[in-house]
């Protein structure tokens, strides 16, 4: 599946885009889990430090 996903972000319309994984903690369990998001690339650091 991620295979698609960045051939799609490499097309010449979609140049500016950029694919974010965050690892998030589970508070009931305390185990982590992944969290991906497509967003444009001028955005990325503010998605990071997003809360």
């Amino acid at each position: 599946m991620a295979k698609k996903v960045v051939a799609t972000l490499k097309k010449q319309d979609t140049r500016g885009y950029s694919k974010v994984i965050r690892t998030v903690r589970s508070p009931k369990t305390g185990a982590y889990t992944f969290k991906e998001e497509i967003v444009p690339t001028d955005t990325v650091q503010d998605v990071l430090n997003a809360k």
